[in-house]
């Protein structure tokens, strides 16, 4: 039997009740990417009739999800600050919460042509994101990572903006003599045996770019202990980080001579993002 929109939603919805939070949310936005839609569409046109094979898709894609693999990962997109950005099981997904490590960034005193460094870029969410807002900002993006780089590069080039260049480092390993007016990064920061990582959308996504040595401070460390070398005097550096880690970041900035050093909450009110200004 055919369903409309509104019977293949509700019927979606109930399916993956049992093992998603967001079980409706899942099915329309699993629907929308078949049928190339806005998310208006749904309730402009409920009676809409699904065609077989639209149908036939959507009961494949609600399958996967019921397995608890990412929407994500399915439609192959995941919007970051109204970009859409092309995503793969090589990185981590661009979450809300990093949103705010962009607000942060702007919301700086910064010179309009600023030179920014994103460490650890991913899908390039943070330094696109930076990109589409201040188009008179040199960007550099790097991650360790080659198949995150290519990602990175497509999303740069898909989406238009030119003031964003992608390579290849490890942290600051290719960055020898360069300097910036401020650096930014998501880092992996979860401890080893958190349970979070046996949950959700992680089980998908690649350890490397989620979990970290020494309590999950292992990278937060050398970058902030390097970082040094590579900010112009006045720069800023902006980690985010786990919600029970602001305290122990902030220490870190003041051992390692930092000013000014603040954190700021995400959007559930938890300790997300501390920045610091090197003298």
């Amino acid at each position: 039997m055919s369903l409309t929109l509104e019977q293949a939603i509700a019927a979606g919805a109930d399916l993956l009740a049992s093992s998603s939070e967001s079980a409706k949310l899942d099915a329309q936005v699993l629907l929308l990417h078949i049928l190339q839609k806005p998310r208006s569409y749904l309730f402009t046109w409920p009676e809409h009739v699904l065609s077989n094979e639209q149908q036939s898709q959507f009961n494949v894609f609600l399958q996967r999800r019921l397995k608890g693999e990412p929407v994500a990962h399915i439609t192959g997109l995941r919007e970051f600050w109204s970009l859409s950005l092309e995503v793969n099981a090589t990185t981590l997904i661009p979450r809300p919460d990093t949103e705010t490590l962009v607000e942060c960034a702007l919301n700086l005193a910064m010179l309009d042509t600023a030179k920014v460094l994103d460490l650890g870029t991913g899908t390039g969410a943070i330094a696109l994101a930076l990109g589409c807002e201040m188009p008179n900002w040199q960007i550099v993006a790097v991650d360790r990572v080659t198949e995150a780089v290519a990602l990175a590069n497509k999303n740069q080039q898909r989406l238009g903006i030119n003031n964003v260049d992608v390579k290849q480092s490890n942290w600051f390993s290719a960055l020898q003599g360069e300097r910036f007016n401020l650096i930014v990064t998501n880092p992996p920061y979860i401890e080893q045996d958190d349970i979070h990582l046996n949950q959700g959308d992680v089980r998908f996504e690649p350890l490397s770019a989620l979990v970290a040595d020494d309590a999950g401070m292992s990278d937060i460390k050398q970058i902030i202990t390097q970082s040094r070398d590579y900010l112009l005097s006045s720069g800023y550096l902006l980690i985010e980080h786990g919600f029970e880690q602001a305290e122990a970041v902030r220490h870190l900035f003041k051992e390692m001579a930092f000013i000014n050093i603040k954190t700021v909450k995400d959007f559930g009110n938890n300790d997300r993002v501390t920045l610091a200004q090197w003298p």
